[in-house]
């Protein structure tokens, strides 16, 4: 059984109610109907149900729930509840009306924040910001979380490295630049990640163009910095670093690059040290490895809500939503 597979297993055994606003792209609406098929979720498909029936009379779409923002019932105490939570940032009742009709990820948080819904999967046509920006205004930040960070499930053919071939690539979606503190707070978020979704325990490499000194750098000091903060704040935190990715991952280089190391050589949360750099690894793994690439999913909010690549397929889709509501148990 594939990885994805097992995923979707732990879905249904507790099943969520997963929020889809995009109803404009015809992979999402293909997405909802497999899923449905195999029973993964609950799917709330934002728009009206005879308009998109009509034009999208191809897909199965009977067990969705639809709700249409014109004519819910729904859509007036919502509205109303989305100006009361941001009328202090300056937010009009015409505005929340406007948002509320206009912008669906807007909707698909309110439906969340108000137990109606337990997370959405957005991103197939709008960018990041567009998905994020809503969950953190109307969901906010988990309590007791430092940073909202995202990271993307990797799971990589034929491959004995990591848990495998399972790895967590973060931050490769959000954080642009993270300082020391902001990088610790990634690896343990991510560390917990993977032990919630995989179900092994996390060994957290934190990567750089230097393996123990090998190379002198601000780059090299802001990682070894961010290792001395893990260690402290998160002292159950199986981490190590500074770390390039052949020793991280590959037992024979950690032998010669970090033979001290328990971490070198056997990692499978894999922690970028900037967002250029997670981005560029994930895509480079996908496509010349042809990985299995699910993401950006985010941790950190108070529920899950999840991005996806614009080049997305709807098997990725899919995915996304399986994992999102194993999140949301």
């Amino acid at each position: 059984m594939s990885f994805i597979e097992d995923i979707k297993l732990k879905a249904k055994k507790n099943k969520k109610t997963i929020v889809l606003p995009e109803v404009m792209d015809n992979r999402v609406l293909e997405a909802a109907s497999i899923v449905l098929k195999e029973d993964i979720a609950n799917i709330i498909i934002i728009g009206n149900e005879e308009e998109i029936k009509n034009a999208k009379s191809n897909y199965s779409l009977e067990k969705a729930t639809f709700i249409d923002p014109f004519h819910s019932d729904l859509t007036e105490d919502l509205m109303n509840k989305l100006y009361e939570l941001r009328k202090e940032k300056g937010m009009t009742l015409e505005e929340a009306k406007k948002l509320m009709l206009e912008d669906y990820m807007y909707y698909a948080c309110m439906l969340v924040k108000e137990k109606k819904a337990d997370g959405v999967v957005s991103g197939a046509c709008h960018s990041s910001s567009n998905t994020l920006r809503p969950a953190l205004q109307i969901i906010r930040t988990k309590p007791g979380t430092k940073l909202v960070s995202a990271f993307f499930l990797m799971i990589v053919p034929n491959c004995s490295y990591g848990e495998n071939g399972v790895f967590i690539f973060a931050d490769s979606g959000l954080v642009q630049n993270p300082n020391p503190e902001e990088l610790a707070a990634i690896a343990d978020s991510s560390s917990k990640s993977f032990e919630q979704l995989v179900e092994k325990d996390a060994k957290v490499a934190l990567l750089s163009h230097s393996t123990k000194g090998s190379a002198a750098h601000e780059d090299v000091d802001k990682v070894l910095e961010a290792l001395k903060i893990a260690k402290e704040e998160y002292p159950n935190l199986e981490i190590d670093g500074e770390l390039q990715l052949d020793a991280a991952i590959v037992p024979e280089v950690a032998k010669l690059k970090a033979p001290d190391s328990k971490i070198a050589g056997h990692a499978n949360v894999l922690i970028f040290p900037d967002l250029d750099a997670g981005n560029i690894g994930y895509k480079l793994v996908q496509r010349l490895a042809k990985a299995e690439a699910y993401g950006p999913i985010t941790q950190g909010i108070a529920a899950p809500v999840n991005d996806l690549s614009r080049g997305c397929s709807p098997e990725d889709i899919v995915g996304a939503v399986a994992i999102t509501a194993v999140q949301a148990q």
